[in-house]
């Protein structure tokens, strides 16, 4: 792709009225192609050991690469690695790394990725993500402190060669090393700067853009990286990143032009967007699944009669259908539809009875377990103040109410990274979230009911039954037997009711039809790397003829 530079008087007129509109106070060349993104919430950091966002997902993936990348349909392909090997075990991993530096002109070294892997070890790190790599030799037991990061099963063979030990074998690998937890870091910025390193004038990035500016509740601004290893196939120049928590505003703003693509939209509006904009509206499967998190640790919800009792109460098809809308589907397990290496077919055991007859039974539960009237259910449900989550939350009080009128759920709503701060910290009761897949593999979901995934593991789930039933999977060569038992562990967890599923996801943008270089795809990933405006590349066409 050759980036044109000559844009239409008409095109540059409307990128300028959008960046003032939107609060972009960084001047743009005249000639640049910019891109405005709606982007869910404003990141809580944006350096890839702290964060844990899709949000903040969508921002650094932009800014870093790792090991592999994603393409255009979001299926991994190669990125700093050039080449690599496997061991007959599936233990061992090497890697050659391409030619590729820093924005900084310094290169990117297999020592980088060691850097990086090692500080996200640290418990001083303070990595909420950091058991997503617990399949590296020694990552667990660093993380817990029991073993010197310098020690975990990763080590530079030169600086282009990268050996990884495994604990399991993961046929998914590629897929899990696309994520930003495995990204390298610029040894040389993060030992200067310390936790001032991801500050614009000090980050440096190996990923198609750097960073320009960020102004908190305000946006992030984006510009390409010259030094990028593929830099002449990118077209955008800017791109800005705006926390739009409100999907109704930000709608409005897609309609107006002041956005180019918007992450969402309340799915109450589909009839009309379709109506307005039909050719904005983009709804995809997607692979992830919400679902609210129960504090087991807490009397009364150790109980999974309890907690059976109120997954059974909640009428999720008149959620989906009704409330969420735009494709959703019910959820009864925790790992939806279509994951790849997995037989799926987990339910929970009363999924098929009517909800009339499930709220009876949920009575039953919770009258055996000691509630009623001289003992009322108490409890508080908090849900997050973004998407469709105020919608949803009194339908499920509603419902819970339904089972008995000594069933009492006090609503209380939260900021979205509050919100997770209390998951994450344990100070919740009942509590409503979601997980979008970071790989395509049935253990990206699972791995959040092993004990040792806390604090990933909000409900404190703790099964050693589960955690030995995973482990054995995950240690099984024949993808079709792992797959089997993964199953078998999914169907422990869903009658154990530790977390209680709610719909399966689908992804749901505002795309500009100028955007060009989108496709819809299950991981609902969309690099600013293959995007461009079809404006841009008319006017650059029509320049270089003239």
């Amino acid at each position: 792709m050759i980036r044109k530079a000559i844009i239409s008087t008409l095109f540059l007129s409307a990128s300028a009225l959008v960046l003032a509109s939107c609060g972009g106070g960084q001047p743009t060349d005249s000639d640049a192609v910019v891109l405005h993104r709606g982007n869910s919430s404003e990141p809580l950091s944006l350096d890839p050991h702290k964060a844990s966002g899709t949000w903040e997902n969508n921002i650094i993936g932009d800014m870093f690469i790792g090991l592999f990348t994603e393409d255009v349909s979001g299926t991994p392909v190669p990125g700093m690695a050039a080449s690599w090997d496997v061991s007959e075990d599936g233990l061992t991993w090497t890697f050659t790394l391409r030619e590729a530096v820093w924005s900084d002109g310094e290169p990117v070294t297999a020592d980088d990725f060691v850097y990086a892997w090692r500080r996200i070890a640290s418990p001083a790190t303070g990595a909420q993500y950091v058991s997503l790599l617990y399949p590296i030799a020694g990552m667990e037991a660093a993380t817990r402190g029991e073993l010197d990061p310098q020690e975990i099963g990763v080590r530079a063979i030169d600086d282009r060669t990268l050996e990884i030990s495994l604990v399991n074998p993961a046929p998914y690998l590629p897929g899990l090393l696309t994520h930003y937890t495995t990204f390298p870091l610029p040894q040389h910025v993060v030992e200067q700067y310390g936790d001032e390193w991801v500050r614009p004038a000090n980050i440096q990035v190996n990923g198609a853009y750097r960073l320009e500016d960020w102004r908190t509740n305000n946006f992030v601004h984006l510009q390409r990286n010259e030094m990028f290893f593929d830099n002449e196939n990118v077209c955008i120049d800017d791109v800005y990143y705006y926390p739009t928590v409100d999907n109704s505003a930000a709608g409005r703003r897609v309609r107006n032009g002041e956005l180019h693509i918007n992450n969402d939209f309340p799915g109450q509006q589909l009839d009309f967007l379709r109506r307005e904009i039909p050719d904005y509206v983009r709804i995809a499967p997607y692979m992830g699944t919400i679902y609210f998190s129960i504090n087991t640790d807490l009397d009364g919800f150790s109980n999974p009669d309890v907690r059976n009792a109120l997954g059974m109460a909640i009428d999720r098809h008149f959620i989906a259908d009704e409330i969420l809308r735009a494709g959703y589907e019910p959820a009864y397990s925790l790992v939806p539809p279509g994951v790849a290496n997995y037989p799926g077919g987990v339910r929970a055991q009363w999924a098929d009875m009517p909800i009339e007859a499930r709220r009876e039974r949920a009575r039953e539960l919770l009258e055996a377990a000691g509630y009623g009237p001289d003992n009322p259910l108490r409890f508080e449900y908090t849900y997050r103040a973004t998407r469709d989550n105020p919608r949803v939350a009194p339908v499920v009080q509603n419902d819970w109410s339904a089972i008995a009128e000594w069933v009492e759920p006090e609503l209380i709503v939260n900021d979205t990274q509050i919100h997770y701060d209390n998951l994450r910290a344990q100070d919740f009761q009942i509590a409503d979230g979601g997980w979008i897949a970071d790989y395509n593999d049935p253990y990206n979901f699972l791995f959040l009911g092993e004990y040792s995934s806390v604090p990933m593991n909000y409900s404190r789930y703790n099964n050693p039954e589960y955690d030995a039933l995973v482990t054995e999977a995950n240690r099984e060569l024949d993808l079709e037997r792992r797959g089997e038992m993964l199953a078998r562990a999914e169907q422990m967890y869903v009658d154990d009711m530790p977390i209680i599923p709610i719909v399966y996801y689908v992804s749901k943008n505002l795309v500009n039809p100028d955007v060009t270089g989108w496709e819809d795809n299950i991981v609902d990933l969309h690099r600013t790397r293959y995007l461009c405006l079809a404006s841009a590349s008319e006017a650059g066409t029509e320049g270089e003829g003239g």
